[in-house]
C-alpha cells in the first residue's frame, strides 16, 4: 500500500515533481562540474605555475655568503662549499619522486670576457637538457628548459659537450657588436693565470633577472674551466607542490608518530624540501617565496571559491526544493487529511513525502551527474586548454548530496504535513 500511494502522487501530480527534479538536477551539474575541477585544479594550475620557474634553491650548508655587485660574484673560485654532481640523480628516489619536474645545478665563476673590449661578468655553468643517471638504472632528463622554460632565447641554447655560450642580454647590451651571435669570444678566469679559453656565442637570452648580467654556458666547460669537475655551486629545483596549512607550517620535530606520516606522505613544499636533505646531505633547501607565495595564494583562493560556487548551488537548489515541497504540501492537504482521518500516523504521512523526495533526489542526482561531467570537460578544455577527466567516484558523493538537498529542502513541508489536523481540512477549512 505504501509503494501504491507513492506511485500514484508521481502519476496525479507529476507537474511538482518535474519542478523539484530540475532544481535537483541543475544543482547536482554545477556541484558535480566544480567538484570534479576542484579535484584537478591544484595539479592543473601547480603545473601551470611552473612556468613561473623553480620554486626550491639548494645550497651547501656550510657555503660562505655571495658577495654580488651588479650581478657579478665577486667570491674568489676556491671559496665556499660545493656540492656534488653525481648526487643530483638521488632526487628522482625521494618519496615524492614523481612531484620533482627538474632541477638544474649552477656554477658561479668570476671570468673576464674579451670581445671588443675586456667585461668582468660571471660565467654560469648550467645544464639545458641533460640525463642523469638515477639509482635504479634509469635516467631523467632536465636542466633549464625544466625550471626556467620562461627564459627567452634569441639564437639557440648551447650543447652540452661544446665550446658555446648563451649571453645575457643586459651583458650583450654593453658590446653590440662583439658579443653578438655567432662572435667567438675570449674567456679569462679572474682568479687564475690559466691560458684564455674560445667560446661561440649561440644566443641571447632574457631571463629578467640579475642572469642577464652573465654568460651561459654547459657545466661541464664551467667545472673544467674553474677546476671544479664534477662539482655545482646552486640547485634550482621545480617541484609540484600543494598549498601549505597548519599541519605544513608546523616544526616536524615537534609532531607526533601520526602527524609526521601525514606531514611526510603530503606534497608540502617543507616535506618535499625534507627529503631532499635526507638524499643530499650537507644541504639547505629553501623555498623561492616569490613564487612559492604566489602559487599557495592563487591555489588557495579558486579552490575557496570553487566550494562557494558548490555551496551556493546546493544552497539554490534546497530552497526550489523547499518551496515546490510547500506548493505540493497545500495542493495536498485534503489527501493528507483523508490519510490521517482514517488511521494514517505522522511517521506514515511523512514517510510518504521523504520517500517521493529520496527517489526524485536519485533520478535529479544521477541525470545532474551526467549533465555535470559535461560542463566540467567545458570548464577544463576553457580554462585549462584541455577537458578534466570524469571522476566517477564523485556519482556517490552526489546522490548522497541530492539526497541531503531534497530532506533539508523538504523537512518543514514535511513537518507540516505531518502534523496536519484532519478535521478542519475535510470540513473545507
Amino acid at each position: 500500500m505504501f509503494a501504491r500511494l507513492v506511485s500514484e502522487s508521481f502519476v496525479r501530480n507529476p507537474r511538482r515533481k518535474v519542478l523539484t527534479a530540475a532544481a535537483l538536477v541543475v544543482g547536482m551539474a554545477v556541484a558535480t562540474a566544480t567538484l570534479t575541477v576542484a579535484l584537478e585544479v591544484g595539479d592543473r594550475l601547480a603545473r601551470e605555475f611552473r612556468t613561473l620557474g623553480a620554486n626550491l634553491i639548494v645550497t651547501p650548508e656550510s657555503d660562505t655568503l655571495p658577495l654580488q655587485i651588479g650581478g657579478v660574484d665577486y667570491r674568489p673560485v676556491d671559496e665556499g662549499a660545493y656540492l656534488q654532481e653525481a648526487d643530483l640523480g638521488k632526487l628522482k628516489t625521494i618519496f615524492w619522486r614523481h612531484n620533482i619536474l627538474g632541477f638544474t645545478p649552477f656554477l658561479d665563476v668570476p671570468t673576464l670576457v674579451a670581445s671588443n673590449k675586456l667585461i668582468s661578468t660571471t660565467m654560469i655553468g648550467t645544464w639545458y637538457e641533460h640525463k642523469v643517471s638515477v639509482p635504479d638504472g634509469t635516467s631523467f632528463e632536465t636542466g633549464l628548459k625544466s625550471t626556467h622554460p620562461s627564459w627567452q632565447i634569441q639564437g639557440r641554447w648551447f650543447q652540452d659537450t661544446a665550446s658555446e655560450a648563451v649571453i645575457g642580454a643586459t651583458l650583450a647590451a654593453r658590446d653590440p657588436e662583439g658579443l653578438s651571435v655567432g662572435k667567438k669570444i675570449q674567456v679569462t678566469p679572474t682568479e687564475s693565470a690559466n691560458v684564455a679559453r674560445t667560446l661561440v656565442i649561440t644566443g641571447i637570452v632574457s631571463t629578467g633577472d640579475e642572469d642577464d648580467n652573465a654568460i651561459l654556458v654547459p657545466l661541464s666547460f664551467a667545472q673544467g674551466y674553474s677546476g671544479h669537475e664534477g662539482r655545482f655551486r646552486n640547485l634550482f629545483i621545480s617541484a609540484l607542490t600543494k598549498p601549505a596549512d597548519g599541519l605544513a607550517l608546523r616544526d616536524p620535530a615537534t609532531l607526533t608518530p601520526k602527524e609526521f606520516d601525514q606531514w611526510f606522505c603530503s606534497p608540502y613544499i617543507s616535506s618535499i624540501s625534507y627529503q631532499i636533505t635526507q638524499v643530499l646531505p650537507g644541504t639547505e633547501v629553501r623555498a623561492i617565496r616569490r613564487v612559492a607565495d604566489t602559487e599557495g595564494k592563487i591555489l588557495s583562493h579558486v579552490s575557496t571559491l570553487l566550494w562557494i560556487v558548490t555551496l551556493g548551488a546546493l544552497i539554490a537548489a534546497a530552497l526550489a526544493v523547499a518551496a515546490t515541497s510547500a506548493a505540493t504540501v497545500l495542493e495536498r492537504r485534503a489527501e493528507v487529511g483523508i490519510m490521517k482521518a482514517i488511521g494514517a500516523t505522522n511517521a506514515v504521512v511523512a514517510g510518504i513525502f521523504l520517500a517521493e523526495q529520496l527517489m526524485l533526489a536519485i533520478a535529479g542526482g544521477a541525470i545532474g551527474f551526467v549533465l555535470g561531467l559535461g560542463f566540467a570537460r567545458m570548464l577544463g578544455t576553457s580554462v585549462f586548454g584541455s577537458p578534466a577527466p570524469p571522476r566517477l567516484i564523485l556519482l556517490p558523493a552526489i546522490l548522497g548530496l541530492a539526497a541531503i538537498v531534497a530532506i533539508i529542502g523538504s523537512m518543514i513541508p514535511m513537518w507540516r504535513a505531518a502534523r496536519l489536523n484532519p478535521a478542519p481540512v475535510l470540513r473545507g477549512e
